[in-house]
């Protein structure tokens, strides 16, 4: 196409680095980021989400479960174990604080103990 009095030419130069989400803002200070929910914490949640769906009928089993998240049945088992501890202590699951560092203070290889004591 040639160029005429109507049509400019522009050059766009592209960075392909971006910076992270935290850095983007413009004006504000970086904003801290959430605390870490502990892996049990999320892992008990996980457990009552599936339960409830297996109640309403949205899942027939453990293996629908096991095939919708991608992991294996034996897993899915191990998760739905947690639902066996007493209630107290599945609500001190949920409500865990987040522990400083990267250590959980109750770990889901400590509960899988219990949960077999139970079954």
């Amino acid at each position: 196409m040639k160029p005429d009095a109507s049509s400019r030419e522009v050059e766009v130069l592209i960075e392909r680095r971006r910076l992270p989400r935290r850095l983007r803002r413009a004006g504000g200070p970086a904003t801290p980021p959430a605390p870490r929910i502990p892996r049990i914490t999320r892992l008990m949640a996980l457990a009552i989400k599936f339960d409830e769906m297996i109640r309403r009928g949205e899942v027939r089993d453990y293996a629908d479960l096991a095939r919708l998240g991608y992991v294996t049945r034996a897993r899915i088992t191990q998760i739905m174990n947690l639902l066996n501890v007493a209630p107290e202590i599945q609500e001190e699951l949920l409500f865990l604080p987040s522990a400083p560092g990267s250590q959980d203070a109750v770990t889901e290889r400590q509960i899988r103990r219990v949960t077999a004591l139970v079954s």
